[in-house]
């Protein structure tokens, strides 16, 4: 279980370093946005997969994205770049990738249905998936958000010349 663990790590670290370049952060930013998504893509899937009561996907993605964004918040100072800089990055692997797919799927599978049943089968995975994939990427703004807010002294000043300075300002 272990090197499952490690092996999701090391997947979603790829990832969002991948995601950052696409968006020029200083070259200081990209270990920080590899080890955000390493712990908070690792940390969903220890919340779904390894512990004795495995949560819901959506909760763990949830809890995955608040420290998420505390780990943004705090490194931001550390890598003199905005919170956001490691957090959107980090949230990009977890985006529900096969809830979106399955859902159109059954959306397109119920209209092409050739019977009521068919239909009704076809239309419910559409309405599962779909409302599964948009409470994930609800889970994953509420959560990545709410610790730049909570915490906006150390976000917002975080790109100071000197960042560990936040009571004065």
């Amino acid at each position: 279980m272990i090197a499952e663990i490690l092996q999701d790590a090391i997947f979603a670290a790829i990832a969002a370093t991948g995601f950052a370049a696409i968006s020029h952060p200083p070259g200081r930013a990209y270990w920080a946005c590899a080890l955000t998504a390493a712990i908070g893509h690792s940390l969903r899937f220890i919340l779904t997969n390894v512990i004795s009561q495995p949560l819901h996907i959506v909760p763990a993605t949830l809890i995955a994205a608040l420290v998420v964004g505390l780990l943004a918040v705090f490194l931001s100072p550390v890598t003199r770049t905005p919170a956001e800089t490691g957090l959107f990055p980090a949230l990009l692997p977890m985006i529900p990738g096969i809830y979106a797919y399955k859902a159109f799927g059954g959306l397109a599978m119920s209209i092409l249905s050739a019977t009521p049943e068919a239909f009704d089968h076809y239309h419910s995975l559409f309405a599962s998936n779909g409302l599964t994939c948009l409470a994930i990427l609800l889970s994953l703004t509420i959560g990545g958000t709410i610790p730049i807010f909570a915490f906006k002294n150390i976000s917002f000043h975080a790109t100071r010349t000197r960042p560990l300075d936040i009571k004065n300002s």
